[in-house]
């Protein structure tokens, strides 16, 4: 009984401290405003219900990384596996990319992940990791222009 209610304890104390990240990183994942954001609440809670379930077998690893990475492959898995169910709203920067690409540009700009973790994360070859982080940044820093339709001039008859 004493051991559940430290285990609770230090999980809400890592809850507490590190969930406003996490649901940002969340929130980055799935292009979705800050304040209406239900798909990245539903992946972050799904992160944290994993990262509790495998708590006291985390021996010496860190909650956070393991919480990102359970965010990373949830996400990947939805976006990629079932079209549509992290469909980006219509406007924002992050819903120009690519599931893959927003999933790149958020792990290794917002999160720091380094280029071979997420590489391992992703089972991709480091190149292509990086090729794609930087096509993200690409788009990102030159969003492609919307093409504005030719008015045409009819003379009156």
């Amino acid at each position: 009984m004493a051991q559940g209610a430290r285990r609770a304890r230090e999980f809400e104390a890592f809850v507490a401290g590190a969930a406003g990240r996490l649901l940002q990183t969340a929130t980055l994942l799935t292009a979705e405003p800050p304040n209406d954001n239900p798909h990245a609440r539903r992946l972050l809670t799904h992160a944290l219900a994993n990262t509790y379930a495998t708590w006291d077998r985390l021996r010496g690893e860190d909650p956070y990384d393991r919480t990102r990475r359970q965010l990373a492959v949830r996400f990947a898995r939805g976006a990629w596996h079932r079209h549509g169910l992290f469909r980006p709203p219509p406007g924002g920067v992050l819903g120009m990319l690519s599931p893959q690409e927003r999933l790149v540009l958020v792990l290794q700009l917002y999160e720091g992940v380094a280029e071979e973790q997420t590489a391992a994360l992703l089972g991709l070859p480091a190149e292509r990791v990086r090729a794609i982080c930087l096509r993200a940044m690409a788009t990102v820093l030159h969003p492609p222009r919307k093409a504005v339709p030719k008015v045409v001039e009819v003379a009156p008859s």
